[in-house]
């Protein structure tokens, strides 16, 4: 009877919050100054970049095209190491070319956006947990601490591995393939741009995947029992996702693509172990109380 009490009053409390929730109007108010000030805190990123972005180019954008990058002077070192014949990367068998008037001025500007986009990216996650702050519980938002950090963190880290893993192994594959002699790997300033800001943004997206497990862990969509269970089917479409960034018939590249992808789903395992076991403890206290 003290039970269906207590259920009662907290539904009724529950009830006082949503009728002193803001209007709809206002929530969007709200949010379009959030989305002010992200793009505000964008542009400011962007016009740093613009003005260093000859240093920018030529050590980041270009970076993975030269032969003395690091992942390419570590790749000769193991090559050595383990006696592979062809795994050290002497040369990259393509030119950029422009083929439109604007396309360099294009690639200042595109290039600028995106480093301003890397860099900004903790204080666009900064502005999210603001909007999303208000809607939540009390302990909600004790369990929800650290988003920012930690989602920074891994992004980051995907991001870099993207960079100096992805990028340069799908780069030495792709540009030193020949179907002729008589075919010239001559990429386009864009395309170039547009591989490395997609391969690299799309790692740092891909480590955001323990973040998204909690978030569907704690309003009861994911559980850890699920993901135990549909492990084989994960690393299935882990390999299929490696294989596509990494087209290669290399099992040492593809192995080191994956591999932090594996360890990513069995961290997000326990992440969803440790909010499934949270939520039993509340209700538990909840009851008890």
């Amino acid at each position: 009877m003290s039970k269906n009490i207590k259920l009662i009053q907290a539904i009724k409390d529950k009830g006082k919050n949503i009728e002193a929730e803001m209007s709809f109007f206002d929530h969007l108010e709200v949010l379009r100054w959030h989305i002010i000030r992200s793009v505000i805190a964008i542009s400011i990123f962007a016009i740093i970049s613009f003005s260093y972005f000859e240093q920018l180019f030529d050590t980041i954008i270009m970076g993975p095209k030269k032969p003395e990058f690091w992942t390419y002077q570590m790749m000769c070192k193991v090559g050595d190491a383990l006696n592979l014949e062809g795994f050290c990367v002497k040369n990259l068998n393509f030119n950029l070319i422009s083929t439109e008037v604007g396309s360099q001025f294009m690639l200042t500007i595109n290039g600028s956006l995106l480093i301003a986009l890397f860099l900004g990216f903790p204080y666009l996650l900064f502005e999210v947990w603001l909007f999303i702050k208000p809607a939540l519980t009390k302990i909600e938002r004790k369990s929800a601490q650290g988003f920012v950090f930690y989602a920074t963190i891994l992004f980051f880290l995907g991001a870099l591995f993207g960079y100096f893993i992805v990028v340069p192994l799908s780069i030495n594959f792709l540009a030193n393939y020949t179907l002729s002699p008589e075919i010239h790997n001559n990429f386009t300033t864009d395309n170039w741009l547009s591989t490395i800001a997609t391969l690299t943004l799309g790692c740092g997206i891909i480590f955001l995947l323990p973040i998204l497990i909690f978030i569907l862990s704690k309003i009861g969509i994911m559980t850890p029992e699920f993901m135990r269970a549909s492990r084989r089917y994960a690393i299935l479409i882990i390999l299929t996702i490696a294989a596509i960034i990494t087209p290669t018939a290399d099992i040492l590249t593809l192995l080191t693509v994956s591999a932090p992808m594996f360890i990513l789903y069995e961290v997000s395992i326990m992440v969803s172990a440790n909010v499934k076991k949270r939520k039993e403890q509340e209700e538990k206290e909840f009851y008890n109380s």
